[in-house]
């Protein structure tokens, strides 16, 4: 016994910070400072070789524009394809007309931007004398007649396809061995809008939309920082789904960077297309209930954590965006607790934990009490829940069973009708199960009130997939009460306490920093400190920079005592 605990205490205790860097961010099995783990200059080079790397044997785009002209034809299944637009035309250098194509998906692309800025120039301004500038075609097309400002020069067909595929469009010049791609997409989007799920009364009211880029530059709005890196990377062999991993280059801890990448380049699937099945695939345990990472839809949100030292994943077509690491603590947490005072942060975070106490414990504890241990229940108290019970036909496992799936019936269905009918199916369906059940004696009146107070609770908790997981967690802690009373649900404690003290998400261990014990500073886990006591980063996440602010933030009332003093 005294073996084990001094094994606990080496691993869930330590003190000081080196061995706390030894211990944590271990993405794949290597620390921080292996070599193992990839600079971001590495990286960079990485993305420029291969930018630079010429096309495969057999791939590399002709300079006969019949022979292009094939291809793409065959590539695209012209003319089956109805939505696929290839548009032929000549371009004149000097006295010779010379032919082309520009080839593009109708509905993905702007075909104003198509119109004005690449087609105009081309077979209008060719015509016009312009200053010889350019030395040969390929300098001529792209310095002087395409004036749009997002062109590639390609050489090879898989380059091209990509470019067309993702909403731009590629033209073919005869005579040149290259082709020119440029980004003109256009397809229909939800606009920036107010959050869904995740409403605050204080704060911004901006949320996340389906487009990539313009989530992207909704984190950019708030952190206008040349430090903060939008790394793209693609997922999925036939979705080809667009990711990007946004981090602020100074403070999040590379080996942090370098094991979201390896997740996200280690994913072999052809389908992805939305957050919520890519947390799936990058989650370290996919039995544990709670979640793993969190995934939300404001963007000032997203900010705060990543000023703390954490990675966000963005999806293209997802309005939610993943947030790694994070921790138990982190789950408790709401956006509304960066813009209220800390004493009314504090009191809010109290009464969710007791919500999610009354969640999670509070129907196996009643199963427990009135099957095992009646002599914790006051007199008076036993005899009216007795009485209540005198009628109902069930023990008392098969009654809180039957309301429990009931109300989970009540609220699915409330979700899935139409809006305005949500609610009012929830409310009344609740009101008029709970009173006729009570009233052919199936239930009694107390349990009426314990599974109405579950429900709240579950309602109070801030994540909505850590709902999800004590929902679930609920039943067995019910069946376990009803099997063993409270050393049933000590056992399950227990369990879960052990399942999450040896989880770790992204290297760094779930329960930090109170399992293990690190040496940081705790203003900002389970209570909240005030806004000018929040110096310093979570130590858990080992970020380059340890200090997010000075450590007397209001130097204006420091000024103010001293002129107090002359």
């Amino acid at each position: 016994m005294s073996f084990f605990v001094r094994q606990l205490k080496k691993y869930l205790f330590f003190e000081e910070p080196e061995k706390l860097e030894k211990f944590i961010l271990k993405p794949g099995g290597r620390s921080a400072g292996d070599k193992g783990a990839q600079s971001f200059e590495k990286v960079r080079e990485k993305k420029t070789a291969e930018s630079e790397k010429p096309p495969e044997a057999g791939d590399e785009v002709k300079s006969d524009i019949d022979a292009n002209l094939a291809h793409m034809k065959d590539v695209y299944s012209i003319p089956v394809n109805s939505d696929i637009i290839l548009r032929e035309f000549d371009i004149t250098y000097g006295c010779r007309s010379i032919r082309a194509f520009i080839i593009f998906f109708d509905g993905m692309t702007n075909t104003e931007v198509i119109n004005n800025y690449i087609l105009k120039p081309l077979m209008v301004n060719s015509v016009m004398p312009l200053k010889d500038t350019a030395e040969n075609l390929e300098d001529y097309v792209v310095r002087q007649l395409m004036p749009h400002c997002q062109v590639k020069i390609e050489k090879g067909y898989k380059k091209a396809v990509e470019a067309v595929n993702f909403g731009g469009c590629a033209l073919f010049v005869d005579g040149l061995s290259v082709c020119f791609a440029a980004d003109v997409k256009g397809w229909e989007h939800r606009g920036v809008e107010k959050p869904n799920n995740e409403i605050i009364i204080k704060g911004p009211q901006e949320a996340f939309n389906e487009v990539l880029r313009t989530n992207c530059a909704q984190l950019r709005k708030r952190l206008k920082d040349e430090d903060l890196i939008a790394e793209d990377i693609l997922v999925g062999k036939v979705s080809r789904t667009p990711c990007s991993i946004v981090y602020i280059k100074d403070v999040a801890n590379e080996s942090l960077v370098a094991e979201v990448r390896r997740r996200l380049e280690g994913i072999s699937v052809d389908y992805m297309l939305d957050a919520g099945a890519l947390e799936q695939l990058i989650e370290d345990s996919t039995f544990y209930p709670s979640p793993q990472m969190i995934s939300t839809e404001r963007p000032d949100y997203v900010a705060e954590l990543l000023v703390s030292g954490r990675v966000a994943i963005i999806v293209d077509g997802s309005p939610n965006v993943l947030v790694v690491p994070i921790t138990a603590y982190d789950l408790m947490h709401s956006p509304e607790d960066n813009y209220i005072r800390f004493p009314y942060v504090n009191m809010l975070r109290y009464i969710r934990y007791v919500a999610g106490f009354l969640a999670l414990l509070l129907p196996g504890l009643y199963v427990a009490i009135t099957n095992y241990h009646h002599e914790m229940i006051p007199t008076d108290l036993l005899l009216a829940i007795e009485a209540s019970r005198e009628k109902v036909p069930f023990p008392s496992l098969v009654e809180i069973l039957l309301m429990e799936l009931s109300f989970e019936l009540i609220r699915e269905a409330g979700l899935r009708v139409p809006g305005p009918i949500g609610p009012t199916l929830g409310i009344i369906g609740a009101l008029i199960l709970g009173q006729a059940a009570v009233a052919a004696n199936i239930v009694s009146p107390v349990l009426i009130i314990i599974v109405a107070l579950t429900g709240i609770g579950s309602f109070a908790i801030p994540n909505y997939s850590l709902a999800y997981s004590v929902r679930i967690m609920r039943f067995a802690f019910i069946f376990l009460g009803a099997l063993a009373g409270f050393l049933g649900i000590t056992v399950g404690l227990f369990v879960i306490g052990s399942w999450s003290a040896a989880l770790k998400s992204f290297g760094v261990p779930f329960m930090s920093p109170f399992g293990p014990k690190t040496s940081g500073k705790y203003k900002n886990v389970i209570f909240r400190a005030p806004e000018w006591k929040m110096e310093d980063r979570p130590d858990y996440l080992n970020p380059k920079k340890k200090k997010k602010q000075a450590e007397i933030s209001m130097k204006w009332k420091q000024d103010t005592e001293k002129k107090k003093q002359d």
